[in-house]
């Protein structure tokens, strides 16, 4: 009779997340992953296979997390497309803690990982074609009530939009300043309007 698991999987995986956003996947160890969740290794073997087992669920938690914010700021009732993306830019700039520079899970997993890794690739390919896909929504609604313009497809512009959001997240991890992020991300997201 196998003994029942003594903590909770949702909690650890948070917690797993947590510490692999901040460390990477290669400078994670399994000793950083017991000491954060306070769970025996032997534990962790009998939920999750290994180490790689987990960053990647730790990357897929990170995408439905992203995706649902994202997708409740998308969703709001009478609220025009400019104000939805200027949610989305301002909840951007609000996720970083000033004193830890994490940038982005998924932007740091590329950096880390490169192509080498084709389920993590996978996931990350996941994750910034949700967010396009958001993007082009609420860019097609605009440009349909001619507040956005229409020079350009919603594709392209959500295209144009999802790379900058990741390009401040790189500003953000590399140390710039808030002030310098928002000055970017601020002019991108203004070059839409019509």
């Amino acid at each position: 009779m196998s003994r029942p698991r003594e903590f909770d999987v949702d909690r650890a995986l948070y917690q797993f997340m947590e510490v692999f956003w901040t460390k990477g996947f290669k400078s994670t160890s399994f000793e950083d992953l017991t000491r954060t969740t306070r769970i025996k290794k032997q534990s962790l073997y009998c939920v999750f296979e290994d180490k790689r087992a987990l960053f990647l669920k730790a990357l897929a938690l990170y995408r439905e997390q992203s995706v649902s914010v994202l997708e409740e700021l998308a969703s709001q009732e009478e609220v025009s497309p400019l104000k939805k993306l200027e949610a989305i830019r301002d909840a951007a700039l609000c996720q970083g803690n000033e004193t830890i520079r994490r940038g982005c899970f998924m932007v740091n997993s590329v950096l880390e990982f490169g192509t080498n890794d084709e389920e993590v690739t996978r996931e990350i390919e996941m994750m910034f074609a949700n967010v396009e896909q958001i993007l082009e929504k609420i860019i097609r609604s605009g440009q349909e009530q001619r507040f956005i313009m229409t020079r350009y497809t919603s594709k392209e512009l959500a295209a144009y939009l999802n790379n900058a959001l990741l390009g401040a997240k790189i500003m953000e991890r590399s140390g710039a300043s808030r002030e310098q992020i928002d000055a970017v991300l601020r002019t991108s997201f203004a070059m839409l309007e019509s």
